[in-house]
C-alpha cells in the first residue's frame, strides 16, 4: 500500500469514523456499522474534506452517513436499534449441565469431565425441576434450553424429566421453547433418537476432522469416537428426512476444536464436514478452559498460524461454494451478518456487550448458577469468580448481581480502552471471562489478547474479500448471512 501524504484534516467534513488499512485499501467505519473501502486518494480527499458535493465519492460517503450535515438520523437510529435489539430482553440461552460424567476423554476437554463412576455429579430430579422453574422466570419470551455435560446421554432420564417438566410448566408460563443437546453421540441408540426427534430436540456434536485426528483427540475406550459420531450424524439426518424436513435446513450441527495438529489438515477438515452433509463448519480455536489449561503445550499454537489455517480453509470453502457445494464458516457468518446485514445474530460470545448473565445463564448439576458456560468451566477449575447464585436465588438478585453488572461494563466496547478506537468495534465483541483467565482482568489488554487477534484477523480477511470486488465471492458471503430456519424446533405454548 503506497503512502499518501494527507494535508490538514478537515474538522467539519466528516462525522466520527475509524479507519484501518485492509487489502490495499482504507476501511472506514462509523458508529452505526456502515463501512466503505476507499482508495488511498479517496481517503486523502475524505480526510481533508475536499469531495465536491454531488460527486460520486461525496454521494457514497453521504449515503453511508460519513458526511457531517448530510446524515440520515432516522437511518442511524434504526441501524443502532437493529444492532442492539437484544438489550430489550433477558437471558434466552440456558445451559443445563445434567452431569459431569463422560465416556470420552478429550485432550482439550473444556468441561472438566468426571469419570463414569462419579454419579454424584448427576443432577437430581429435584434440582432439575428447580432449574426449570428458574429458567422460566426469564424476561425473555424465547427460551433455548441446552443440555450439556459431561455427556448428557449418560444422564438421559434426567434429560427426559427436564424436557417433560419444562413442557408441562410452560403451559402456564407461555414461553417459546427450543431444546438443544450437545452430545458426542457415542451412547445414542434408536430409542433415544426416537424420543429426541419426537420431542424436537436439536442435536449438535463434535467432529474434529478426519478419523485419525478425531480419534486421537477424542478418545473412546476400545471404540472409534469418529465412527460412532459419524454413524449417528447420518442416522439422525436420515430420520429428519423421513419425517419430511428439508435436509438443507434441518441436519445435525457439528463443531470443531482447532488444535495444533489440525492446522495442516484444513482441506481434510472441510472435506470431512462436506462428506457428512454438514452445511456449516465452525473453525473455533482452542480455549484455555478445563483440561486444555494443562494440555496447552500439546494443543496450542501461535494465532498467526491459526489465521493462516483459517484463510486456507475458508478460501477452499468459497471455491466449493462456486461449484455448488453448500458449506459456510460460522465465524464468517456471524461477522458478515453484522457487516453486510446490519443486524446482530445474537451470538453471545461476539456481542457488545457480551451475553454473560444478560444473554445466557449456566446451571450446574448441583444447582449452582453462573454468568455463562465459560464461568462454570472456571468454577470446575477452582475459580468461582463467575458464580452468581443457585436455583433458589431470586431472579432479580441474579440479574442484578455485581458480577453480571461488571461483565456488562467490561464487554461494552464503547468504553473498552483498546476497543474504543478500533475500526471493527461495530461488529466485534469481547469475552471478559477469557480476559480474566488469560490476563487476570475482566477488561483485558486487547492488543495482547489471542481472542482479539483471531477476531481482527478474520475481519481483515472478510474485508479483503469484499474489497477485492469479485461479484461471485461477494454474493456467496451475502448468502452466508442468511439465518437458517428452525421453525420445526420451536415449541410455542399459547396462554
Amino acid at each position: 500500500m503506497k503512502l499518501v501524504q494527507i494535508g490538514r484534516p478537515s474538522a467539519t467534513f466528516a462525522l466520527p469514523f475509524k479507519h484501518r488499512a485492509v487489502g490495499g485499501k482504507v476501511l472506514i467505519t462509523n458508529t452505526e456499522g456502515n463501512f466503505l473501502l476507499l482508495t488511498d486518494d479517496e481517503f486523502k480527499a475524505f480526510a481533508e474534506g475536499t469531495p465536491a458535493k454531488g460527486s460520486e465519492l461525496y454521494t457514497r460517503l453521504a449515503e453511508r452517513n460519513f458526511v457531517r450535515g448530510a446524515e440520515n438520523q432516522e437511518q442511524m437510529v434504526a441501524r443502532l436499534r437493529a444492532r442492539k435489539g437484544f438489550l430489550s430482553y433477558g437471558p434466552n440461552l440456558h445451559i443445563v449441565v445434567v452431569t459431569l460424567r463422560c465416556n470420552e476423554t478429550c485432550v482439550y476437554c473444556h468441561a472438566s469431565r468426571a469419570n463414569m463412576d462419579a454419579v454424584h455429579t448427576d443432577m437430581t430430579k429435584e434440582t432439575a425441576e428447580r432449574t426449570v422453574d428458574k429458567i422460566l422466570e426469564t424476561t425473555n419470551p424465547n427460551v433455548t434450553l441446552e443440555f450439556q455435560g459431561g455427556e448428557p446421554l449418560v444422564a438421559f432420564p434426567i434429560v427426559q424429566h427436564i424436557l417433560e417438566y419444562a413442557l408441562e410448566k410452560n403451559k402456564k408460563v407461555g414461553k417459546q421453547l427450543e431444546f438443544t443437546m450437545v452430545s458426542n453421540l457415542s451412547l445414542m441408540d434408536e430409542d433415544k433418537l426416537r424420543y429426541l426427534v419426537e420431542n424436537k430436540v436439536q442435536i449438535c456434536t463434535s467432529i474434529d476432522g478426519p478419523a485419525h485426528l478425531h480419534d486421537k483427540q477424542r478418545k473412546l475406550p476400545k471404540l472409534s469416537a469418529h465412527q460412532a459420531a459419524t454413524h449417528w450424524i447420518r442416522r439422525i439426518n436420515e430420520e429428519y428426512a423421513r419425517i419430511g424436513l428439508d435436509p438443507n435446513l434441518y441436519h445435525v450441527e457439528a463443531l470443531l476444536t482447532t488444535t495444533r495438529e489440525t492446522l495442516p489438515l484444513w482441506k481434510d477438515v472441510v472435506d470431512t464436514y462436506v462428506g457428512l452433509g454438514c452445511k456449516a463448519l465452525f473453525l473455533r480455536p482452542v480455549d484455555p478452559f478445563g483440561f486444555a489449561d494443562r494440555s496447552g503445550p500439546k494443543v496450542e499454537y501461535p494465532r498467526r498460524e491459526y489465521l493462516e489455517f483459517y484463510r486456507s480453509a475458508v478460501d477452499y470453502m468459497l471455491e466449493l461454494n462456486k461449484q455448488g457445494v453448500q458449506i459456510l464458516e460460522r465465524f464468517a457468518a456471524i461477522f458478515l451478518t453484522k457487516i453486510l446485514g446490519g443486524e446482530d445474530p445474537n451470538f453471545l460470545d461476539i456481542r457488545n456487550p457480551c451475553g454473560a448473565g444478560i444473554g445466557q445463564v449456566a446451571y450446574n448439576y448441583d444447582g449452582s448458577l453462573f454468568t455463562c458456560d465459560e464461568g462454570r468451566m472456571l468454577h470446575e477449575m477452582g475459580d468461582s469468580t463467575f458464580l452468581i447464585g443457585d436455583v433458589d436465588t431470586s431472579y432479580r438478585d441474579l440479574m442484578g448481581h455485581e458480577t453480571v453488572r461488571a461483565l456488562a461494563l467490561a464487554s461494552n466496547l464503547e468504553a473498552q480502552p483498546d476497543c474504543v478506537n478500533c475500526t471493527y468495534q461495530p461488529y466485534c465483541g469481547v469475552c471478559p471471562v477469557h480476559n480474566h483467565k488469560t490476563q487476570g482482568t475482566l477488561f483485558g489488554r486487547m492488543r495482547e489478547s489471542t481472542l482479539c487477534a483471531v477476531h481482527k484477523g478474520i475481519q481483515d480477511y472478510l474485508f479483503e474479500k469484499i474489497g477485492a470486488g469479485d461479484p461471485e465471492i461477494v454474493s456467496i458471503l451475502q448468502k452466508w448471512t442468511t439465518v437458517r430456519d428452525r421453525t420445526h424446533f420451536l415449541q410455542s405454548c399459547a396462554l
